[in-house]
């Protein structure tokens, strides 16, 4: 008599277990392996609000290997005391879990040196050596480090830090991955002449988020969509990345880099992909991306005239308090040209996708947070009922509040005979009530250690990006055109609007999707 299946939620310790064995299966001989994970820029913004909490919460679930040190290093003068006060702030420790935190902070060291000196990354690997493992150690390298270090620390970790034979090398890079084409196929071409191409995990942390992961599931698990998934139904694809803050004091180092950059090039690429994409020959990582790649290549490099750029001026009406402008920032330049808002449409040109627009909408100092994927489908055809259904759309949201909805058209309750607009619904704080979804650094970080590179982007993947964005970027910068202004709060330019429409998006502005209250 088969086993019957128990309907009591699994505890804790019994879902992390399980996660354990799905993610080291049960060769325990690798997952007993001592492991060093070295941090570099350990004193950076990043390393204190997301990699050393992000450590911490997968340390504390068990879903590390049992014998993992952590070292970092960094310029400043710093004790492991230091980095500890430094990251609690962003760690979430309950009063219970403080004894599992000394514990996790005992097996942290540090080490001071310079990015540019081979003696400090010897001395850093005699530090590494006499630990637990030694040289057989499997070593992680994360840089958290400004790109402008990228090639000293790459070329010194490879001269002098290297585990032996016995162990596995695996460096993780942060984007931005250069600042064109040509500097990213500078930093690729030294990098290989470093590690190979499974050793290097170029991480964008969209790529870890729920949401994002189950677009493929979405596709490729349900008999429903895919007789749909094509310019036969679908009428545009609109993906959006909103932020209702502006630079805050880090407007010196968005300057450099700007929107397109920052959130477009990487975050919404990554997303358009994985909508657009062909179903791959299975799911392990070489097929996936193979098949991200077929997409970017049918993608032509985007035109001026299908862009919109903005630069967010200040509200004194503002909410609250006054908001500041972009260029009120003191760290940013007088002056400055840098768009911190854009709207692009890109084509993918194949037989699945030719004519759809693929709409790219991201900015700050907007009017709400929220990242989405929005597929909206063509017109009923032969409508009988008097012009008066709305497009259906197809909404993953992916932040905050995740959640799938269907928009559609249902007979409105009564003696009426007369559609409205509603939504099939599934939101995960209703559906999925006590599920905690692990943060997308955690995601990312436990694939470096399993060797999964299926989230992480490859050389060839991230060369098409540059190739499509690079010309506009050049363009931009070299015409010094000022952005168009949009006040601090609003939707973002009219003409960004104006845009979406002549590209073929409807909004009928007649319906808005409620987040459901939990019971």
């Amino acid at each position: 008599m088969g086993q019957k299946m128990s309907t009591e939620p699994l505890s804790r310790s019994e879902v992390f277990g399980q996660l354990r064995r799905e993610l080291y299966g049960e060769e325990q001989s690798s997952h007993s392996n001592t492991h060093a994970f070295i941090i570099l820029g350990a004193s950076g913004d990043l390393a204190k609000k997301k990699i050393y909490p992000t450590l911490w919460w997968l340390f504390r679930d068990g879903l590390l290997p049992d014998n993992t040190y952590f070292v970092g290093f960094a310029r400043s003068d710093l004790t492991v005391e230091d980095i500890k006060t430094a990251c609690l702030p962003h760690m979430k420790v309950a009063d219970e879990e403080n004894e599992s935190l000394s514990t996790f902070f005992k097996r942290n060291s540090y080490i001071r040196g310079r990015y540019d000196d081979d003696g400090s990354f010897a001395q850093l690997n005699a530090h590494l050596s006499s630990l637990p493992g030694g040289a057989d150690a499997n070593r992680l390298f994360y840089l958290a480090l400004p790109p402008t270090v990228y090639h000293p620390v790459s070329t010194n970790i490879r001269a002098k830090c290297m585990s032996s034979n016995r162990g596995w090398n695996r460096i993780i890079v942060e984007k931005p991955f250069g600042r064109d084409l040509q500097s990213s196929q500078e930093l690729s071409a030294h990098l290989s002449t470093l590690f190979t191409e499974e050793q290097i995990y170029r991480i964008d942390h969209y790529l870890g988020k729920e949401m994002v992961q189950n677009l493929m599931v979405l596709r490729f698990g349900n008999r429903i969509f895919g007789p749909i998934w094509n310019r036969n139904s679908v009428a545009c694809v609109v993906l959006t990345f909103k932020e209702p803050f502006g630079t805050q004091g880090r407007g010196g180092y968005f300057d450099e880099f700007g929107i397109i950059r920052d959130v477009m090039q990487n975050h919404l690429l990554q997303m358009l992909c994985l909508v657009a994409m062909e179903k791959p020959a299975s799911t392990s990582p070489a097929d996936v991306r193979d098949e991200k790649v077929k997409v970017l290549k049918c993608i032509a490099p985007v035109a001026a005239s299908d862009v919109v750029l903005g630069q967010y001026v200040g509200d004194p009406e503002g909410e609250g308090h006054s908001k500041l402008g972009y260029l009120d920032d003191p760290t940013v330049p007088e002056g400055s040209c840098t768009p911190t808002f854009a709207t692009a449409v890109l084509y993918v040109q194949n037989e699945r996708w030719d004519g759809v627009p693929f709409i790219l909408r991201c900015g700050k100092a907007l009017n709400e947070q929220k990242a989405e994927v929005r597929l909206q489908f063509t017109d009923v055809p032969g409508d009988i009922f008097g012009k008066s259904c709305q497009r259906n759309e197809l909404v993953v949201r992916v932040q905050p509040n995740e959640a799938i909805y269907l928009k559609m058209m249902t007979k409105r309750p009564g003696v009426f005979f007369s559609p409205e607009e509603t939504e099939l619904d599934l939101t995960y704080k209703s559906r999925y009530k006590d599920v905690k979804l692990p943060d997308a650094y955690e995601r990312l970080i436990l694939d470096v250690f399993c060797g999964n590179q299926m989230h992480f982007v490859r050389s060839d993947e991230l060369q098409e990006a540059w190739r499509i964005f690079t010309p506009l970027l050049h363009q931009v910068e070299a015409e010094k055109t000022h952005p168009i202004p949009y006040r601090y709060g609003s939707r973002g330019p009219n003409e960004s609007d104006d845009l979406v429409k002549r590209a073929g998006f409807r909004y009928e502005g007649t319906y808005k999707w409620v987040q459901p209250h939990s019971t």
